[in-house]
């Protein structure tokens, strides 16, 4: 298998004949108690929004996001070697916890790959899982925010791409090594949400980095960060867990990187970008940062064209970082 590109690698080749890609650049079981409130979704800026405990995320839960949700599942999957996770566990026999599943995508293909594991549960505040899944496979929705109550704890407790959902993350850590089983295992994955380059082609006026510092700053406003990653390992550490390890892997935005497994996801991710962007502007930029509409649907057209510049190689570093209960 081809090695994984991390941040501890090499700087990333760029790919001078990216033009001539062949890869191009076209590319549930819902609880039965659900309330029939949850399923009137709220609707703002002509996108969708979840409707229990409206308001706490900021991100659209239309059609268009979950294809965009599935995506970035890829995206991840890719990036670390074509993996689900990295923690050192087997999930055979053993009961998992995902918390902000999104459409379940995630414990949907854990539970086809691992059909013996005794149970997976997606936690999320809509809905919007499939009505099929695997035997072994249940979705829940609640708030993970709010004081769990959990029957029995769990072995493996997953968390992915919650960037600007949680409002403290300490105490959320706190409440997952209070619901694992000693010597249990969290794994928590997020992009560091500073857009850098390499080579330094990516500069400050860049629209991207417009736009991701206006994220940044609308969700310290509402106090969720944005940018949970970089202090992850230490939320971790300070919760008890041991053997915490920490992982980097680069991830490319465009086609322009020479090694396939980054051309893919770099591909993929300019993709997240072209057709993400309404969705990552609508409520934060609206309404947290009072925009209006036209300065709104401006800065989401340069966001487009700034995506399409191939002379521009930006990355986020994706960390992954895992951490035990102690026996």
């Amino acid at each position: 298998m081809a090695e994984v590109p991390t941040a501890n690698t090499p700087e990333v080749e760029v790919d001078l004949d990216d033009a001539a890609s062949a890869l191009g650049d076209e590319l549930s079981t819902a609880s039965d108690s659900l309330r029939s409130s949850i399923l009137q979704y709220k609707w703002r800026h002509g996108r969708r929004y979840h409707a229990y405990r409206e308001g706490q995320y900021k991100f659209p839960n239309d059609d268009e996001e979950q294809d965009r949700l599935d995506m970035m599942h890829h995206v991840f999957y890719r990036l670390i070697g074509d993996k689900l996770f990295l923690a050192p566990i087997n999930p055979d026999g053993k009961r998992i916890l995902d918390l902000g599943t999104g459409t379940g995508i995630w414990p949907i293909q854990l539970g086809d790959e691992h059909p013996v594991a005794e149970l997976i549960v997606g936690n999320d505040l809509s809905p919007i899982q499939p009505h099929w899944a695997p035997s072994n496979v249940k979705f829940l929705v609640d708030d993970i925010e709010l004081d769990w109550a959990e029957p029995e704890p769990y072995d493996y407790i997953h968390c992915k791409y919650m960037a600007g959902s949680i409002k403290d993350w300490p105490r959320l850590v706190r409440q997952i090594y209070d619901n694992l089983k000693p010597g249990g295992w969290f794994e928590f994955v997020e992009s560091a949400n500073t857009l850098l380059s390499e080579d330094g082609s990516l500069k400050s006026d860049n629209p991207m980095v417009t736009m991701m510092n206006g994220l940044m700053e609308a969700c310290e406003k509402i106090g969720r960060t944005m940018d949970p990653a970089p202090n992850m390992k230490g939320w971790i550490q300070q919760a008890g867990f041991e053997n915490v390890t920490q992982q980097t892997f680069k991830l490319p935005i465009g086609s322009w990187p020479k090694d396939p497994r980054l051309k893919e996801c770099g591909t993929l991710m300019r993709i997240n970008f072209l057709d993400g962007v309404e969705g990552f502007t609508a409520a934060l930029f609206r309404d947290v940062l009072q925009w209006s509409q036209e300065e709104v649907a401006v800065l989401n057209a340069q966001v487009r064209a700034a995506v399409r510049d191939r002379d521009v190689h930006p990355m986020f570093h994706v960390l992954v970082v895992t951490g035990q209960k102690p026996s």
